[in-house]
């Protein structure tokens, strides 16, 4: 099997699986309880904690438990809002993660005024329109710190600086950049910024949210005091152990595994390029996270391309795994001016800890012939863009 899609998920690093496996064979306790089974918990937790505050370059107290990336992000938002109702206007991207997107849309049904930044063809952010945008009403400004589909890397540190002159608050989803970017919270400045676990190779079903000390926040669920009040309901425990073992390791691992797979995304750009005409790199060239490899074959739907890769037991995706199951068009390869037939043709393959040069082989040996037979029965013909 060659696994090819590390950006939908990562597999489990063994340290994690040992750390979770004696969890569960040796702690059940609730860690709200008390008694010492509970508090043995609750010191783990709070272990794991410290773990993902290192990581991130963050103060333990600034890190809140939440059940994934999607429900930090929303807990970023609706808790900022909810917390200055006088301010009714949110400034985000064109090309954010649907769920930062799904939160907007929502937001304005509610009647907030949304401005969408737009993007240039490598997925940039217009730093003029953002800045035009803020006014004295804007609550919250919230950019993603690398896309998920392209790779691209937005310059965050300048969104801030935007952000301070207008005293408005800045989130960012750094789902995508945990653990593939070197950045420090305090260096960035941002007031919140959501991570996920299975993006480190830890547990699904388990995020955390940063939360710069004295920013407003209301919690958006309601009925406990887990988390501080902000999160309630009982602890994902085993979740959060895991979590807290693959923030542990990662700077361990850190430099060894960017160069790694580094070298293997750049023989795999090469052999692409090299082997199959009419493919086109979505993304900037240079600004963006080397693992993620987002091409369009030209002519082809990504769907066949996808299928047929996945007959050899090559797993690579056509985009967001949270809209893969969704007929539309990517919404972000369609801010970056693409074309509706050759957004269809894209497929995100995206490299991690656990690749080798022995997989980067096998698809340069298979998809070269994948596209050619596709092409050759296909009822489009390639054209350039």
């Amino acid at each position: 099997m060659v696994y090819l899609d590390n950006n939908a998920t990562t597999p489990l690093d063994p340290a994690v699986i040992d750390k979770m496996t004696w969890f569960l064979k040796e702690h059940f306790g609730n860690p709200s309880s008390l008694y010492p089974i509970g508090r043995q918990v609750k010191e783990m937790i709070n272990e794991a904690r410290e773990h993902v505050a290192i990581a991130l370059g963050a103060n333990k107290s600034e890190i809140y438990f939440t059940g994934s990336g999607t429900e930090s992000d929303n807990q970023a938002i609706l808790g900022v809002l909810d917390a200055v109702p006088d301010k009714r206007e949110f400034v985000t991207s064109a090309i954010e993660h649907p769920a930062v997107q799904e939160t907007a849309l929502y937001l304005e049904k509610k009647g907030y005024k949304i401005t969408y930044v737009p993007v240039d063809r490598d997925g940039l952010i217009d730093l003029d329109v953002l800045r035009d945008a803020v006014t004295p009403q804007t609550a919250l400004i919230s950019i993603m710190f690398a896309s998920n589909e392209i790779g691209t890397i937005q310059p965050i540190e300048e969104v801030v600086r935007i952000a301070q002159d207008k005293g408005v608050l800045v989130h960012t989803d750094a789902v995508q950049a945990f653990g593939k970017i070197d950045f420090r919270i305090e260096r960035l400045g941002v007031d919140l910024l959501s991570v996920s676990s299975h993006k480190i190779y830890g547990p699904k079903g388990v995020g955390a949210l940063f939360v710069r000390k004295g920013t407003a926040l209301l919690p958006f669920l309601h009925g406990g005091h887990q988390e501080r009040g902000l999160r309630p309901g009982t602890e994902n425990s085993i979740g959060i152990v895991g979590f807290g073992e693959a923030a542990r390791i990662l700077p361990e691992k850190f430099e060894a595994d960017q160069a790694r797979i580094r070298h293997l995304a750049d023989r795999l750009k090469r052999g692409i390029e090299t082997k199959i005409p009419k493919v086109h790199l979505n993304g900037h060239p240079e600004r963006r996270i080397k693992s993620t490899l987002n091409y369009s074959f030209l002519g082809l739907e990504a769907e066949a391309v996808l299928l047929s890769l996945a007959t050899k037991e090559i797993y690579v995706s056509t985009g967001s795994a949270c809209s893969s199951e969704s007929e539309d068009v990517s919404h972000v390869l369609l801010a970056i001016g693409l074309r509706p037939e050759i957004a269809r043709s894209t497929v995100r393959m995206s490299l991690g800890r656990f690749n080798t040069d022995q997989d980067i082989d096998i698809v340069l040996k298979e998809l070269p012939d994948i596209v050619e037979k596709l092409r050759r029965i296909s009822a489009f013909h390639p054209e350039d863009d």
